[in-house]
């Protein structure tokens, strides 16, 4: 069973954990999650498609992500992140944090901070492993594809992201 660090409105970890989507979050709580853009040199991000079979945002484009775990630094995170959804390791590329955002979701018990970053590493297509559980495909996409996809609706978290494009 997977839990996550609770914690408080400063990003401080409380002490306190929480089973993974267990809603429980009171006001002034959250958990952590992470987003890590991969970017090669020529500008074109390594971007997944979500599997159709997801509750939240099923088919959206995203960049890789999800929450880190108990224990885990917002860098191990998106680190492992990364690796468990593309097979690329970043811990060694160029770039890093770039910023964080939250989100207060009053009464759902679903709080949290996300911490952003921005990895430039040379790659082929050949090298990304899409893990299937989570994406049904990748591409590697320009800035403008990124914002086609933005404005249709189908780009997860963009606006809330889009800096880390620029």
């Amino acid at each position: 069973m997977e839990f996550w660090d609770i914690y408080d409105s400063d990003k401080k970890p409380t002490g306190r954990t929480m089973k993974r989507n267990d809603w429980c979050l009171k006001d002034g709580e959250y958990h952590l999650t992470v987003l890590g853009a991969v970017v090669r040199p020529d500008g074109k991000y390594l971007i997944t498609k979500r599997a159709m079979d997801k509750a939240w945002a099923p088919g959206w484009w995203e960049i890789s992500g999800g929450a880190a775990m108990a224990g885990e630094s917002s860098q191990e995170a998106v680190v492992r992140e990364i690796r468990e959804e593309t097979g690329l390791d970043v811990s060694g590329a160029a770039g890093g944090y770039v910023f964080t955002y939250h989100r207060e979701n009053p009464g759902e018990g679903d709080n949290y901070f996300v911490d952003v970053y921005r990895f430039v590493m040379d790659f082929e297509e050949k090298d990304v492993t899409a893990q299937r559980e989570e994406t049904t495909a990748f591409m590697l996409a320009d800035r403008t594809q990124i914002e086609a996809f933005a404005a249709e609706g189908i780009f997860l978290h963009y606006d809330s992201i889009k800096q880390v494009f620029e």
